[in-house]
């Protein structure tokens, strides 16, 4: 028996969102009291406070807390179901390929001529998304394939195949103390200042915060910081920087994702093309 409608979901995701009746009502466009009401008829349904509620505060219960967390995958789910639902219902629909700018490592467009050979080939559309949020683009069905960069992207609940793999390298001022040398290792980056890559997990540096590689490289020619990166993020290399490789971090592997959930010929379609591409630059 399903205890909860996704419109009270969604009421209740609101509410837990912005901790305030009055905002949350109005980002539902619904009265507060109508929404005060279907607060509380969840709450009996379920048999547990959500909420902690005074004249100036509204807060979370431990159970409001582990609701706002599934409840919104839940939601998540639910929409991707509806948009694929309605994509597979179209087979003109274009296949939609999430990508950071210039996070391709030069594959893509070969890639595509190769995909352009399957019989049943649509449309590409390229969805060029921030720092980090493209596992969340793929899952939320958003896009249909994505080229990820692992270790760094969270690939859980995607499934993956490796279209490449590069040595990392660091970038530095040209005028850098490390500038010359043929190659270093982690240890010769010690006391040097890292950035901090804004939404990225474990991405906190001592240095200021970036947003891509195209802020990073001019604060690295600046001289405000330094960065370790895959080679073919900064292929072609910027003018005033100098990289250098470092012969003991982990190679990065590019990859081609997709959710694990996804079995659609528009997809299989796709990876098969990006394989063939891979096994035959072998």
């Amino acid at each position: 028996m399903i205890e909860l409608e996704t419109r009270e979901l969604e009421y209740f995701i609101a509410v837990a969102d912005e901790l305030h009746f009055g905002r949350a009502a109005v980002r539902l466009s619904i009265a507060q009291p109508a929404l005060s009401k279907a607060i509380r008829r969840i709450e009996t349904r379920l048999g547990v406070p959500l909420f902690i509620r005074s004249s100036r505060h509204v807060e979370l219960t431990p159970a409001g807390e582990a609701l706002q967390e599934h409840g919104r995958h839940a939601l998540n789910a639910v929409s991707a179901a509806v948009r694929n639902a309605r994509r597979a219902g179209d087979a003109q629909a274009p296949l939609r390929l999430v990508i950071k700018p210039g996070g391709d490592a030069g594959l893509l467009s070969e890639i595509l001529a190769e995909y352009s050979h399957e019989p049943d080939a649509r449309q590409v559309d390229i969805l060029f998304s921030g720092p980090a949020d493209r596992t969340d683009i793929l899952r939320d069905g958003r896009a249909d394939v994505g080229l990820l960069y692992a270790p760094f992207d969270d690939l859980d609940g995607l499934a993956h195949e490796t279209l490449h793999t590069e040595d990392r390298v660091v970038i530095v001022p040209s005028g850098h103390r490390l500038a010359g040398q043929a190659c270093v290792r982690m240890s010769d980056l010690e006391g040097e200042t890292l950035p901090s890559w804004k939404g990225i997990p474990g991405g906190d540096g001592t240095g200021p915060e970036v947003a891509d590689v195209l802020q990073l490289l001019h604060m690295i020619t600046l001289g405000r910081m330094i960065a370790v990166l895959p080679r073919s993020l900064v292929d072609p290399l910027a003018a005033g920087v100098v990289c250098v490789p470092v012969t003991d971090a982990p190679p990065s592997h590019l990859v081609l994702a997709w959710n694990e959930q996804d079995h659609r010929p528009l997809v299989k379609s796709f990876v098969a093309a990006a394989l063939r591409h891979r096994d035959d630059a072998d």
